[in-house]
């Protein structure tokens, strides 16, 4: 039972960096109706500003730094790589995207070199104990944080008044236009939030080990988390993102112990195997918006 119980602790603190990544997924594709896939170089580059600065700023300015920073390069790709394709199928900016994660990669390779990039968070390898359980403060931490954007972003949406036009952008663009709403505005502030959660993603997936050139991949991660939360959903996107971690944390624990024949590293896979089961039963999600279309 101690077992399980950790597993599932440390399955919440994973899958909370999933979940922030897969908020940013959730929060374009809601403005845009494309899927960004340069949220993982986001990422990076959020980890990037807090790994060179945090020696010389200290830890929270340098998270400051990042969140403002990679807002900032989210906002420019946006507005100098994606705005002129407005109009273009969804397809085809999405593969864009794709050109846009290998280029920002390419640069934060050779800033990153052969040798590991360490975030140097506050809570490092800390642990305490509650009951049996050994819990480490940076999944805490993680979690936490998770629970509070997703509480901000969700009174974002319900209460303020951009937050109001970007869900009636979300709806149907050519009515929120014909209100008064600026569209282009909207994609503008979609991406710089889509970058600043990257950013704070970006914090924590150093896990003690730092960051190299394949840490980008942990963000793959996000898209089973988006798809099983469902594309158009903030809250099946947190919950999509921890059900990952968690599932993921479950088979590395006892596949070994119950199922040797699947080989090493079946962990890695689990994601995709709930995916395919939660569409059996929900194609467009947990969460999702079903699309009807009439022909």
């Amino acid at each position: 039972m101690t077992q399980f119980a950790q597993a599932i602790v440390s399955g919440l603190g994973q899958g909370s960096i999933y979940a922030l990544v897969a908020l940013g997924f959730v929060i374009i594709y809601k403005s845009t109706r494309v899927i960004s896939f340069a949220q993982p170089a986001l990422m990076i580059t959020g980890s990037l500003f807090v790994a060179f600065l945090h020696d010389v700023i200290g830890f929270w300015p340098a998270l400051l730094v990042a969140v403002v920073g990679t807002a900032a390069v989210a906002m420019t790709v946006e507005r100098t790589t994606l705005r002129p394709m407005i109009g273009q199928p969804p397809f085809v900016v999405a593969i864009i995207t794709i050109g846009v994660d290998i280029v920002l990669r390419v640069v934060q390779n050779r800033l990153i070199g052969t040798n590991l990039r360490f975030v140097g968070d506050p809570w490092g390898l800390q642990n305490f104990q509650l009951g049996e359980l050994l819990i480490n403060q940076r999944d805490v931490a993680r979690l936490f944080t998770t629970l509070l954007i997703l509480a901000m972003l969700s009174a974002f949406f319900r209460y303020s008044r951009f937050g109001l036009g970007m869900r009636a952008a979300a709806f149907d663009q050519e009515t929120a236009l014909a209100q008064g709403i600026d569209v282009g505005r909207v994609f503008m502030v979609s991406w710089a939030l889509a970058g600043a959660l990257a950013a704070v993603a970006g914090m924590f997936v150093d896990g003690g080990g730092g960051i190299s050139q394949q840490t980008w991949i942990v963000a793959l991660k996000a898209l089973p988390a988006i798809i099983i939360g469902g594309l158009d959903s903030v809250n099946g996107a947190v919950i999509g993102g921890l059900a990952v971690g968690i599932v993921e944390a479950l088979v590395a624990s006892y596949q070994t112990e119950y199922f040797p024949w699947m080989g090493n590293g079946f962990a890695a896979v689990s994601p995709y195997v709930l995916l395919l089961l939660v569409l059996l039963v929900r194609p467009y999600g947990l969460f999702g918006t079903p699309e009807v279309e009439r022909v």
